[in-house]
């Protein structure tokens, strides 16, 4: 059998090359966006520095459950003005291309990863005489909070909308989340229009690879009736 010719190996390359950025980018656009995480707001869940996929399809073909961990752009200047890029600007160029087709994961710049405490429909109330969380009138236990943090040190009380869900960080110490933007145009509430998908798994570092919850019902971590 004949070894291929230098010459079409250097004419093929160019296709070889193109038609992984298109499957890439398909992926992005459609199936799987990556992320990393830039602060601490869903330790010890997810750790900053940590890669994850996030499953765009779900978002598409079902609805979002409560438990279930979401990535979703910024729904009213939660955020603030991004931050200034000092890298040179062919750098940025280089970067933004990479992140475009997904062989970068997104910086996560204008986007933020938290946790689905309710969907429309729900009443949220903080908190019972224990310090739970109140969900349609149940009290209710979050093992996955941050060791130490309250179910919530701010007060509230809020009916989500059709087309709404509420959330909060893991890190409630360290999470600025629907609790903290209820005089925005949306009462801290998030669009489901704003939402990119559901966080899936931990894909990088290797040691903190993982598949993430994919939600719960509310009489699987029921305390008991709320009074």
């Amino acid at each position: 059998m004949r070894a291929p010719k230098k010459g079409s190996l250097l004419r093929e390359l160019p296709i070889i090359i193109v038609s992984a950025l298109i499957v890439s980018v398909i992926l992005k656009t459609f199936f799987l966006h990556f992320f990393f995480i830039p602060s601490g707001s869903m330790e010890n869940t997810l750790q900053v520095g940590d890669r994850i996929a996030v499953n765009k399809l779900a978002s598409f073909f079902s609805e979002i459950k409560r438990g279930e961990v979401v990535v979703f752009r910024d729904p009213a200047d939660w955020l603030g003005a991004p931050s200034v890029n000092t890298d040179p600007k062919a750098i940025q160029i280089i970067k933004s291309g990479l992140e475009a087709v997904g062989v970068l994961p997104d910086p996560a710049k204008q986007y933020l990863i938290k946790r689905t405490i309710g969907v429309a429909g729900d009443s949220i109330k903080c908190c019972d005489s224990k310090g739970y969380l109140v969900v349609n009138g149940v009290s209710v236990k979050e093992p996955y909070i941050f060791p130490g943090d309250k179910p919530s040190s701010a007060e509230f009380d809020v009916d989500i909308p059709d087309g709404f869900i509420w959330v909060m960080g893991d890190h409630r110490g360290a999470s600025a989340d629907s609790r903290f933007h209820t005089d925005d145009i949306h009462q801290g509430m998030v669009p489901l229009s704003s939402v990119v998908g559901r966080a899936t798994f931990v894909v990088w570092p290797f040691n903190h690879l993982k598949f993430l919850s994919v939600g719960g019902d509310l009489s699987e971590v029921a305390v008991t009736k709320s009074k």
